[in-house]
C-alpha cells in the first residue's frame, strides 16, 4: 500500500502524534516546525497532539529550557492535549517520572538474553573504533562481553564496575514505509550491538522513546530526518519486545541559503529570539509551514486554521528546506498590516520602554499611536519601530550636513532653501498646522524649483536626520510647530 493510500484509511479519532522536546536549549525553529505539523496531522484528522519532556539528561536538562519550550509553544499556538500541564490518560508525561517503567521493559530484555550488560571501558571501545576504521570497517561492538556467564556478571555489578546495558543486535535487513520518503531499508550487521541504558534507571533515547510510544500509543511519528538512522534500532526494540510500530514520516532538514543545516552562525534559530525581534506568531506558523510543505496552489497566507484544513503528508518534500528569512519579513509585514494601530502601538510599547524612549508610567499613547500608524506600512518587524521612529524623541538631531543636500547642491542654494523653509513654516498658524494644509502651502513652493526634491529633500532630512523616512508633511504634523521650526534652525546652524 502506498503512502497515499494510507491516508484514506484514518479514521477520525484515531491518529495520537507528539513532539518530545529535550529541555536542553531554547525553542530551536526547527523542533516548532515539527511540532507544527505533529500538531496539524493530529488536527486534521482529529486526532490527539501530546507533548513529552524527555528530561533524562539530567546534566543539561534545565527547568528554564522546559519553561521556554512550553512558553513559546504556547505562544505559537500550537496547544496539546496532553502533556505535563494536562491531563491524559497515559501520563505522566515527563520521562524522569516514567523511571519504573522502563526499568520494568529493560528487565524484560535482560530475562530473555535480547540484552546484557557490557563492562568494556571507554578507552578498549575507542581502541576498537580506531582498530576498525584503520582497516577501512564501519566501527561497531565487538561483542566482546555479549556472552559473558551470569556469575561473572553477577561479580561485575556486585563490585560496582562501569557498565551499560546493550541490545544484542540481530544482522539482517530492517525496512519500513516511511509517509514522506517511501521504502526505507537498513543492514543491521552494520550497526552492532546497541547501548540502550546507563544502567536499569538511567534509559537511553531510542530505548525509552520506543517504550513511551507504545504506552502512550502514538499512531504517528512524524520527524526530522535526522532520526531516520534511529529508526531501524526503535524497530529491532519493537520486535523483541513484541510492541506494535508506529507509522513514520521524516521530514526534511531547514537549511540556511548555503545550504547547510541550520544553525546560529545563519542568524536567530530559537523561536525566543525571533519572537524578540517583533515577529508575530502567525507570521511564525504560515513561514514554518511552507519549510517542507506545499498546498500545492499559488497562495501564500494560511492561518493555523486553515493550514489545519489544508495540511497534508503527501505534499512535504523530500529535499532540503531553506529557511529564508525574506519570506518570513514578507509574511510578518502582511500580519502587522492586519494589526489595528491601536494594537500595533500596544505591541511596540515594550520596544519604545526598553529603548529608554518613553517610560511606562508616562507614555503618551496617542502620540505613540501616531508614530506607529505613520510606519505601519514599512514595519517588516515590530523591533524596526525604534530605528524608524528614534528621531521624534530627541531634542538635538545627529547628523552630517551632506545629508540635507539635495543631489549636487551648493551650499548657497542649500541655505537658501533652509531660510525659505523657516520663512514659510514660521507663517502658518497652530490650528492650521496638520498634514494636509502643509502639503497646500509647500508643494506649490516645491513646484516652482523645477525639481520638488531640492525643497523637500532638505525638509525631510533636517526634520529626522535619516537617509530614508516617511514623508515631510506627515512627519512635520507629528512633531508639531515649535519642534519643526526647532529643527529647522539646527539644519541652518549645521549649514554655517
Amino acid at each position: 500500500m502506498s503512502p497515499e493510500e494510507q491516508f484514506k484509511f484514518i479514521k477520525p479519532g484515531e491518529v495520537r502524534t507528539r513532539i518530545a522536546p529535550s529541555p536542553t536549549g531554547f525553542l530551536h525553529v526547527g523542533l516548532a516546525r515539527t511540532a507544527l505539523f505533529n500538531y496539524l496531522f493530529a488536527k486534521k484528522y482529529e486526532g490527539s497532539f501530546v507533548l513529552r519532556i524527555e528530561d533524562t539528561d539530567l546534566e543539561r536538562s534545565t527547568p528554564e529550557f522546559e519553561k521556554d519550550i512550553i512558553e513559546n509553544l504556547k505562544w505559537l499556538g500550537i496547544e496539546w492535549d496532553e502533556g505535563p500541564d494536562t491531563d491524559g490518560k497515559y501520563g505522566p508525561y515527563r520521562q524522569t517520572q516514567r523511571i519504573d517503567l522502563y526499568k520494568k521493559y529493560l528487565e524484560k530484555l535482560l530475562a530473555e538474553d535480547k540484552a546484557y550488560y557490557c563492562f568494556c571501558s571507554e578507552e578498549e571501545l575507542e581502541a576498537q573504533r580506531q582498530y576498525q576504521m584503520s582497516q577501512g570497517m564501519a566501527p561497531k561492538y565487538s561483542g566482546k562481553c555479549a556472552n559473558l556467564d551470569k556469575e561473572t556478571v553477577k561479580k561485575y555489578l556486585a563490585e560496582g564496575k562501569p557498565s551499560v546495558i546493550r541490545f544484542r543486535v540481530a544482522s539482517k535487513k530492517v525496512s519500513f514505509n516511511d509517509l514522506i520518503r517511501g521504502k526505507v531499508e537498513f543492514d543491521t550487521g552494520l550497526m552492532g550491538d546497541m547501548v540502550i541504558a546507563k544502567d536499569l534507571n538511567t534509559p537511553l533515547y531510542n530505548f525509552a522513546v520506543v517504550i513511551d510510544d507504545f504506552e502512550m500509543k502514538i499512531s504517528h511519528v512524524i520527524r526530522g530526518e535526522d532520526h531516520v538512522s534511529n529508526t531501524p534500532k526503535q524497530i529491532l526494540l519493537q520486535e523483541a519486545l513484541g510492541l506494535t510500530q508506529p507509522q513514520y514520516a521524516h521530514l526534511p532538514l531547514i537549511l540556511g541559503t548555503d545550504r547547510t543545516k541550520l544553525s546560529k552562525r545563519h542568524g536567530a534559530v530559537s523561536v525566543s529570539e525571533f519572537k524578540k525581534q517583533g515577529y508575530l506568531p502567525e507570521a511564525m506558523i504560515n513561514f514554518m509551514a511552507f519549510l517542507g510543505w506545499n498546498p500545492g496552489n499559488e497562495r501564500e497566507i494560511y492561518s493555523l486554521a486553515s493550514l489545519v484544513k489544508e495540511f497534508s503528508l503527501e505534499n512535504v518534500q523530500k529535499g532540503g528546506a531553506v529557511f529564508n528569512v525574506k519570506k518570513l519579513d514578507f509574511l510578518n509585514g502582511f500580519y502587522l498590516r492586519q494589526r489595528s494601530p491601536e494594537k500595533l502601538t500596544e505591541l511596540c510599547l515594550p520596544y519604545f520602554i526598553e529603548a529608554g524612549l518613553v517610560t511606562k508610567e508616562k507614555a503618551d499613547l496617542n502620540f505613540l499611536q501616531k508614530i506607529v500608524s505613520l510606519y505601519q506600512e514599512r514595519l517588516k518587524k515590530i523591533s524596526e519601530i525604534i530605528e524608524f521612529t528614534d528621531f521624534f524623541f530627541k531634542e538635538v538631531l545627529n547628523y552630517d550636513k551632506e545629508l540635507l543636500r539635495w543631489k549636487d547642491m551648493e551650499d548657497k542654494e542649500l541655505k537658501d532653501v533652509i531660510d525659505k523653509l523657516e520663512k514659510i513654516l514660521s507663517k502658518i498658524k497652530e490650528e492650521d498646522w496638520n498634514k494636509e494644509n502643509l502639503e497646500n502651502v509647500l508643494m506649490p513652493e516645491a513646484e516652482k524649483t523645477g525639481d520638488r526634491g531640492k525643497l523637500l529633500w532638505p525638509l525631510r532630512a533636517a526634520l529626522t536626520g535619516k537617509e530614508a523616512s516617511a514623508g515631510p508633511f506627515e512627519v512635520a504634523e507629528i512633531l508639531g510647530k515649535e519642534k519643526t521650526i526647532k529643527r529647522i534652525k539646527q539644519a541652518k546652524e549645521l549649514i554655517k
